[in-house]
């Protein structure tokens, strides 16, 4: 009994950490991610500055983004980088990017699949201590354009088209303040231009505060209790290249510790609604109102807390539907002996914890897990999970030796019944330690198989190609807005095979302090033609497609309103 109390003292669920401790039951079908990152020509190194002083943007690690940023049909890389720090930084010092070594970078696929290096040329260097990235078109222009987070000042870069960027960050007004992480796109008013949701994580400078042990080697990162919180920015497209700071004027600004966001209408009422993973304390469900406001509902929606009622450190985060059953759930994930977040959707504006049934409490209890997302790697119509893993303390397996600072990643087979780990039969990318962070994922080679690009913390970036074996059928559906935002971020796009139907929302923001492929990927099953596609594109217009034709890449316009309507 007093094991059990203990237990849950320590915010852990007994039957988990016992299913835990047994050994893992090997069944679903294991999936083969290859890393072919030396095959790229990409040699990438994220530069933490670990210093003795524990500065906790060391712990954060950066974002990445796949996008194509020269419409050329194959997707490129954009990974931030962070910046050298000083022992001891003096207080108040805002790190700048020094020499090569720290920029970000941009790296441009060529037909052959190899990338090459055109950071320079494209004027994306960066400055500050870097975070997240955030991909859209924000002036129509059909060409992708970049906001990077930082600690030091957010930059928005306007792609010219010619394979430059330009720094117009003054000009838009979107520089921001504080420590920002993860930023997401998309228009808040549908009036067709796209708006910029930044998160911050915490009020933090350089002061030296010192936590952990005062013994050699012990000190330790602090706890994000220590700091205050601070609200989101939330920034109103203009549409002449100027936006306007209105976080307070439509309920957005509540503070919090935000690292991970994302966006899908969760009640069915045709308007779309904002997660907000935060650390260590309630998470954020702030509910689309349709009169141009949010209303922050998380409690009421019981996401707020985790099964036990208690808070986690919220992290990575995917907001999709899981279970074909047409209403988004909700993934998070945090740190060892906290287990990741499911949250089924129960599509009366509630939703059922559902870690434990799921299957992923047993295989999460003692994992940390940063960038998350679903995807459906054996195409066979359900969505998958694959998650980056690592501690943030370098100091974990000081003081919790059955815990590790670097860890293999995750990949979890969804059996239509739960979450199965097919990590240990899915091929040497799952036996590396790395200290995972940032995730995208897309198409990279456009063979019908989603695709990974990992970050890790003051380690290498790893381009991981999938190549699962697989009979199973695919359809990319590449989306263009007319009336809608041009990248049709928060449309959404039902689609009706022979086995059900399945359910995504268009949006580049993912996982953590990342950006994704904003094409939408199903896998189709034994299915070579899908029956139906319904598509609710974000001006409301309602569009159908019948009898499409599988494994291709479609590109599907937004059509034109009908008369008397928007």
């Amino acid at each position: 009994m007093a094991a059990f109390v203990l237990l849950l003292a320590l915010g852990l669920h007994p039957e988990c950490v016992a299913q835990a401790a047994s050994p893992e039951v090997t069944a679903g079908v294991p999936a083969k991610f290859v890393d072919i990152t030396a095959r790229t020509g990409i040699q990438f190194k994220q530069v933490s500055s670990h210093t003795s002083m524990k500065y906790l943007p060391e712990t954060m690690g950066s974002g990445v983004a796949l996008l194509d940023y020269d419409n050329d049909g194959r997707l490129d890389i954009f990974v931030v980088n962070g910046a050298p720090l000083s022992d001891p930084t003096p207080k108040g010092t805002i790190p700048q990017k020094a020499g090569p070594s720290d920029w970000n970078r941009l790296y441009h696929q060529k037909p052959d699949g190899a990338f090459e290096d055109v950071t320079a040329k494209a004027g994306l260097q960066g400055v500050g201590y870097g975070m997240g990235v955030a991909v859209g078109d924000y002036d129509n222009d059909g060409y992708e354009d970049l906001y990077v987070t930082a600690y030091g000042g957010n930059k928005l870069y306007h792609n010219n088209g010619n394979g430059t960027f330009t720094d117009v960050t003054e000009k838009s007004g979107t520089g921001g303040s504080g420590w920002s992480t993860s930023a997401a796109w998309v228009d808040l008013d549908n009036d067709g231009r796209l708006d910029l949701v930044v998160l911050r994580y915490m009020k933090w400078d350089f002061d030296d505060i010192y936590c952990g042990e005062h013994r050699p080697g012990h000190r330790a990162y602090c706890h994000p209790d220590l700091f205050p919180a601070i609200a989101p920015l939330v920034y109103h497209n203009e549409g002449n290249g100027r936006f306007t700071e209105i976080a307070a004027r439509i309920g957005l600004d509540k503070p919090g510790k935000g690292l991970g966001i994302g966006l899908a209408d969760y009640d069915r009422d045709g308007k779309i609604d904002i997660f907000v993973a935060n650390d260590s304390m309630p998470e954020f469900l702030f509910h689309n109102k349709g009169d141009g406001t949010f209303e922050e509902v998380a409690l009421m929606s019981e996401v707020a807390f985790n099964g036990d009622g208690r808070t986690y450190a919220g992290m990575g985060i995917d907001f999709a539907d899981y279970n074909n059953d047409g209403l988004p759930d909700l993934v998070i994930t945090d740190l060892a002996n906290q287990m990741y977040a499911l949250y089924h959707n129960n599509g009366d504006g509630s939703f059922t914890y559902d870690t434990y049934t799921s299957g992923l409490g047993r295989i999460t209890l003692l994992h940390s897990g940063w960038g998350a997302k679903f995807l459906d790697y054996d195409n066979d119509g359900r969505k998958d999970l694959l998650i980056a893993q690592g501690h943030d303390l370098d100091t974990i397996e000081l003081d919790f030796p059955q815990l590790r600072y670097r860890e293999p990643m995750l990949v979890a087979w969804n059996s239509g019944k739960g979450f199965i780990d097919v990590s240990a039969v899915s091929g040497k990318v799952f036996q590396q330690a790395w200290a995972g962070r940032g995730m995208a994922i897309g198409d990279i080679d456009n063979d019908g198989r989603l695709d990974a690009v990992v970050t890790t913390n003051d380690g290498p970036l790893y381009v991981l190609r999938n190549e699962t074996a697989t009979a199973n059928h695919w359809l990319l559906l590449h989306l263009t807005g007319h009336s809608s935002n041009r990248d049709a971020i928060g449309a959404e796009v039902k689609i009706t095979t022979s086995s059900g139907s399945q359910l995504e929302t268009v949006s580049t923001a993912c996982s953590y302090l990342s950006s994704c492929d904003k094409r939408v990927h199903f896998g189709l099953g034994a299915d070579t033609v899908l029956k139906q596609i319904d598509i609710r594109w974000p001006s409301g217009i309602q569009q159908t497609l019948k009898d499409i034709r599988g494994d291709q890449i479609l590109a599907v316009e937004e059509p034109a309103p009908r008369a008397g309507k928007k």
